[in-house]
């Protein structure tokens, strides 16, 4: 099996945040520079011994950093990463996820999150600047992505559930924190705005993004495939973008298995031809906004 260098360097750098360590202590404890690790990050050749010892600090398989193995994140910051690391060379990505399609929303939706953020930090007390910190990090790779998603447009077709439009119009961005009553209004306004967006856009069609609106039983996992010329990803995703970034209430993972990919295709074409499309699902998306205005 011949090394890719470029792809260990990446998962190195995802597994590295989700540790929570930083860059100068791994550094230390293998022995080696800062600028080395970075170095290793961005492609450089590792020796097998050197993979073999980041694994054990970062309490990892050596087959996950080889990208044999499943990768596995228990926090936000670490799969976002990743994710943002598969985008950047993915042509096509379906997903079933919900309530939004994260890449499309709008700025509007990330300065509600850094607002609903700073106020959780706030009220961390001794744990303030290590959340804060925390919140920066997931916030910019997510940035990120928006920026690679504007600049590359891959194609995305993205199905969202009847349930989760309303409970994020009945919650607000960010829903599930315990944020105050003047950020929960601002995230249900923000969360309506970005309906009605989502529903222009399943109404205009524009090339390369596709919209379904999923009203049957929900969906038991929420995951999505992401292909490239090279590669085929099943990511598996319990991490909304709106998680709080020190949580580790779920975990995360990501395959290239050919039947896990397989598996789920199937199910998320089947559950494309029974979704709402186009005009349709636009007026069934207002119309759903518009019940939770009179509620």
């Amino acid at each position: 099996m011949s090394m890719r260098f470029n792809e260990i360097g990446q998962q190195l750098r995802a597994f590295r945040l989700e540790s929570g360590l930083r860059a100068e202590e791994i550094a230390a404890r293998l022995g080696v520079s800062r600028a080395a690790l970075y170095r290793y990050e961005k492609g450089e050749v590792i020796k097998l011994d050197t993979i073999k010892r980041l694994a054990e600090l970062l309490k990892i398989s050596p087959l996950s950093l080889l990208g044999i193995g499943i990768e596995y994140y228990n926090r936000p910051v670490g799969y976002f990463e990743r994710l943002r690391q598969l985008e950047e060379s993915a042509d096509q990505i379906l997903e079933i996820f919900g309530p939004l399609c994260y890449l499309t929303t709008s700025d509007a939706f990330d300065l509600a999150l850094a607002e609903s953020f700073e106020e959780l930090a706030d009220r961390a007390g001794a744990d303030r600047a290590a959340l804060r910190s925390q919140a920066e990090q997931v916030l910019g790779i997510l940035a990120a992505r928006k920026r690679l998603y504007a600049l590359r447009r891959p194609n995305i077709i993205c199905m969202v559930t009847v349930g989760s439009v309303q409970r994020l119009l009945e919650e607000g961005v960010a829903g599930g924190l315990p944020v105050s009553d003047r950020i929960r209004r601002i995230g249900r306004q923000v969360a309506a705005t970005e309906v009605e967006n989502m529903a222009a856009l399943m109404e205009a069609e524009p090339m390369g993004l596709q919209f379904g609106l999923l009203s049957g039983t929900e969906p038991t996992s929420l995951f999505k495939v992401l292909r490239g010329r090279e590669r085929v990803s099943l990511a598996i995703n319990p991490f909304r973008p709106e998680t709080a970034p020190g949580t580790q209430t779920g975990v995360a993972m990501i395959t290239a298995a050919d039947d896990a990919v397989a598996a789920h295709q199937r199910i998320a074409e089947a559950t494309w031809r029974d979704a709402l499309k186009g005009p349709a699902g636009a007026a069934r998306l207002r119309q759903i906004a518009e019940a939770a205005i009179v509620v």
